[in-house]
């Protein structure tokens, strides 16, 4: 489903479960968003992906909202890179931010 900015802006006690920058090719990023078990799809008013040039761009974006989890995923083409056929391989996933709850240490 997607989602515009605004509409989520919209709802003050809206929190976000996980927040997903997604890079494509290590020039553009795209954020999924795991609000309940809904996944949402950052969107213009136009329904067109909306597209950051660094992970940091879209956090800064975001930075209104509640977010208790942030990764950047990273999916591998290395198989289709050196001609092999494309496999099952899991995206590189590296979390860059959680919420620490009252009574967490550092």
């Amino acid at each position: 489903m997607r989602v515009t900015l605004e509409q989520l802006t919209s709802q003050p006690k809206q929190v976000v479960d996980l927040l997903e920058i997604i890079s494509i090719e290590g020039q553009q990023y795209m954020a999924r968003l795991s609000v309940g078990d809904q996944q949402l799809l950052l969107s213009d008013q136009k329904g067109v992906t909306r597209l950051f040039r660094s992970a940091w761009q879209l956090q800064e974006a975001l930075s209104d909202l509640s977010i208790k989890e942030s990764h950047v995923v990273h999916p591998s083409a290395y198989h289709e890179m050196i001609g092999m056929e494309p496999a099952a391989i899991e995206p590189l996933r590296i979390c860059v931010q959680t919420q620490r709850t009252q009574g967490q240490k550092p």
